[in-house]
């Protein structure tokens, strides 16, 4: 690569760091500072425009006061094109004559450079530290553990949680006392919004749903087609539509070799793994003592984000249940880091149960999503799928996330506590800890 052209861009960028805003602070940045201690190299993943970025000048903010201990490049931009594993040499030759000796690298986005783990081995093994960020399968912790051996830590950022929403747009409300109504009625309104338009910054900043398909299409075309080589292009769309229309669905990927005229259900298989590793959807296993069992049995699907169902999925009217299914989804993973694994269940009876919470060999906690418990039939089936669940797997207490009812269900021995989802996504704490932190 040109030498005059990187030595531009590595200051424009230097120069552009000391200006950027840092916009809402994330949540997961007090468990970033605790991880930087260690000497491990930190990786940051995520979908397209969540918010790396941001985070990443909120560590350098944090932890180094400024960008005046580290280096610092984001390989995003478009005059880097030309950057191969080669010219590393070159760039950190640049790096210490504009800025002189450091030992800390945060580089943005360095998945776009092919054999990067390269140059990043070589350096970790002389002492210096890394904070690296991406968004496609070449930083997923699989793929990071064959190129960096172990020496990595990663932290999955997700598009913003409903506290982070609400700190974007300044809601001026204490959550650390009672909600009166007034403040109900405007954390209800605000709730509204955001399962309409999800937690994308850049998106809930201009409200353009462009902005929206445009990201839908990037992940899509970039992350996707490109990287995996697919020439089955229409099929590829018309799955990933049909699963951002379906989100809470358990998927048969034999229905939708069908659905798509696929040749293969291991086609099927494949695509829906690589709209996993670029973050646009999740999947959900079974929860079993059998393993095998549990990998051939249907996966349920979830979006990484509200604001792909409403802009780019495709139904007749909305279904609130499983909006709040795929929300509920989202923030269990938030709340997860290495603590546990979520599953679904299914009872011997085949009832189903949304969230089973696994910690280390034992199951820790249950979890249901119904819109209301208002309809009898309604009622009586999720908390006969509860207590059936809680039979099977020696529990006493479990939960139902509803929109506003609050109470404690005894069945003999066990109590299924009713949560509106408000209350729990405002209260900070893990999920099968109290989340009676707040009145409604």
């Amino acid at each position: 690569m040109d030498r005059t052209k990187l030595l531009e861009v590595v200051s424009e960028q230097n120069k552009e760091l000391q200006t950027l805003a840092t916009s809402t602070v994330r949540e997961c940045l007090n468990n970033v500072l605790q991880v930087l201690e260690l000497p491990h190299i930190l990786a940051i993943i995520g979908m397209r425009r969540c918010g790396k970025s941001t985070l990443m000048r909120q560590i350098l903010q944090r932890a180094y006061n400024s960008s005046n201990q580290v280096y610092y490049l984001d390989f995003e931009d478009e005059r880097l094109l030309d950057f191969t594993v080669d010219d590393f040499n070159l760039l950190y030759e640049v790096f210490i004559e504009l800025f002189g000796e450091r030992h800390i690298f945060f580089f943005d986005e360095i998945q776009v450079v092919k054999k990067w783990e390269t140059f990043v081995r070589r350096m970790y093994k002389s002492g210096n530290k890394f904070v690296i960020s991406g968004s496609s399968a070449d930083l997923l912790s699989s793929e990071l553990s064959t190129k960096l051996t172990g020496r990595h830590i990663s932290i999955e950022l997700l598009p913003f949680s409903f506290r982070e929403f609400l700190s974007f747009f300044h809601t001026n409300i204490n959550l650390t006392k009672p909600i009166l109504t007034k403040e109900r009625g405007l954390l209800k309104n605000a709730f509204n919004e955001f399962c309409a338009s999800g937690g994308i910054p850049e998106y809930l900043q201009y409200k353009n749903p462009l902005i929206i398909k445009n990201i839908y299409e990037n992940i899509l075309y970039k992350d996707v087609i490109v990287r995996y080589q697919i020439k089955a292009v229409k099929a590829i769309r018309e799955l990933s539509l049909w699963l951002l229309s379906n989100p809470g669905s358990l998927i048969s990927y034999g229905k939708l070799k069908n659905i798509l005229q696929l040749g293969s259900v291991n086609t099927v298989k494949n695509y829906v793994y690589y709209l996993e590793t670029a973050y646009l959807i999740f999947t959900v296993d079974k929860y079993s003592f059998s393993f095998g069992d549990q990998t051939l049995t249907q996966k349920k699907v979830y979006c990484v984000d509200t604001g792909f169902l409403e802009t780019i999925g495709f139904q007749f009217s909305k279904n609130i249940g499983k909006y709040l299914e795929n929300i509920v989804y989202l923030e269990l993973r938030r709340r997860s880091l290495s603590n546990y694994t979520i599953y679904y269940y299914k009872t011997k009876n085949n009832l189903e149960v949304d969230f089973c919470l696994r910690t280390g060999r034992k199951i820790s906690s249950l979890w249901q999503v119904s819109e209301n418990l208002n309809n009898d039939k309604t009622r009586e089936r999720e908390l006969r799928a509860l207590t059936e669940a809680m039979d099977e797997l020696s529990l006493n207490e479990s939960y139902i996330i509803t929109v506003d009812q609050n109470e404690d269900i005894k069945i003999g021995d066990k109590t299924i506590h009713c949560v509106p989802i408000l209350t729990w996504l405002v209260t900070i704490a893990f999920p099968d800890a109290s989340v009676k932190g707040v009145e409604s």
